[in-house]
């Protein structure tokens, strides 16, 4: 089968990443052959091209967001059959310690973030891909492949942030970071399936008009250096309750002095950085939840996918890469120029 493969870590993606022909691979008794039929791209694609922030096994295939065709299962699979359509969730987990028994999976401390962490040549940039039972979904027969695929990540990490961590409820104003990004498009969508009153931000004009588009109540251009100062005044100087926060050091202290008494933020990554300075009277004074959040539940990917199936929340796709051409996904991404998420298709080579 052809697979992208890095032998070797890289900033420059075309360096290293390259299309090669390996074995399909051999499944265990727990776990399912995939068909991969569409792959989406995410940053930790980059973290483990860049090898930062942490380590991940040579060689390497990335890709965490599979969606495919189950053509043959282990012996003890029960309720997977094959020809089944699926979506993959990337939350690898021991499932018999206390948090994943209790539904927090993503505390397991043996978490590991599938197609990243995972391998060697373990993901699901390849026309075949495996993963245990327990971590495919069905999908609906009217939602394709590519919009599954686009949507499982950032969908069901959004999902944990907003509604398991952040405890989201109907009519707060929730100011989601970043609304051109994967991440930010379905924040945007999660905060409007709960009527709230949504800002976001984004860094050019077009991707500003397109975040209205998709529901957003007002936008802000985060690239202007009074852009936290626009937030308050569209708030009325009250602060905003619930802030989906993915940029890390070049926004983060701005974002605390944004918060309303009591108010949340809800941290999955830092993209600009990790050591960032922070005022705590804010924190004190406020009575300010400043809580992390990565991944999500399986129970989580389940209702993004099926708000996704009702039309509720769509899966917003920039680009579709020939898998020939596919590191070019990883470079459009570095250069942030896009809107939504890209998308590449194996079994088309």
């Amino acid at each position: 089968m052809k697979a992208a493969v890095y032998h070797e870590h890289n900033k420059d993606p075309r360096k290293v990443v390259k299309i090669e022909d390996i074995e399909i691979p051999k499944i265990k008794y727990n776990q399912v052959l995939i068909k991969v039929e569409a792959v989406s791209y995410n940053y930790n694609d980059l973290w483990g091209i860049w090898g930062e922030p942490i380590k991940i096994p040579l060689p390497h295939i990335s890709g965490s967001d599979v969606s495919g065709t189950v053509i043959d299962i282990g012996e003890n699979v029960l309720h997977v059959k094959k020809g089944e359509r699926i979506v993959g969730h990337p939350n690898l987990t021991c499932r018999i310690c206390n948090n994943c028994t209790s539904g927090k999976e993503y505390d397991c401390r043996q978490r590991q973030v599938w197609g990243f962490q995972t391998g060697p040549l373990w993901g699901g940039f390849a026309q075949y891909t495996y993963l245990p039972e327990v971590n495919v979904i069905k999908i609906p027969d009217n939602l394709s492949f590519q919009d599954a695929a686009a949507i499982s990540m950032v969908g069901m990490t959004s999902w944990h942030m907003l509604v398991t961590r952040a405890n989201i409820q109907p009519g707060q104003t929730v100011l989601i970071m970043g609304g051109g990004s994967g991440m930010g498009i379905a924040g945007i969508q999660i905060a409007k399936l709960f009527n709230c009153d949504v800002i976001t931000t984004a860094g050019t004009q077009e991707k500003m008009d397109k975040c209205i588009k998709l529901g957003a109540d007002h936008v802000v251009n985060h690239r202007e250096s009074n852009w936290y100062k626009k937030v308050r005044s569209l708030t009325n100087n009250q602060g905003v309750d619930i802030i989906f926060e993915h940029i890390g050091k070049s926004v983060f202290a701005e974002e605390v002095s944004l918060l309303n008494t009591g108010g949340t933020l809800v941290s999955t990554g830092a993209t600009t950085g990790y050591d960032s300075k922070l005022d705590l009277r804010y924190l004190f004074f406020r009575g300010l939840n400043l809580i992390g959040a990565t991944q999500g539940t399986r129970a989580g990917l389940e209702e993004v996918i099926k708000w996704t199936s009702k039309g509720k929340i769509k899966a917003i796709i920039d680009t579709v890469y020939p898998f020939e051409d596919m590191v070019m996904g990883h470079i459009k991404m570095m250069e942030s120029r896009l809107f939504g998420k890209l998308i590449t298709t194996p079994q088309k080579l």
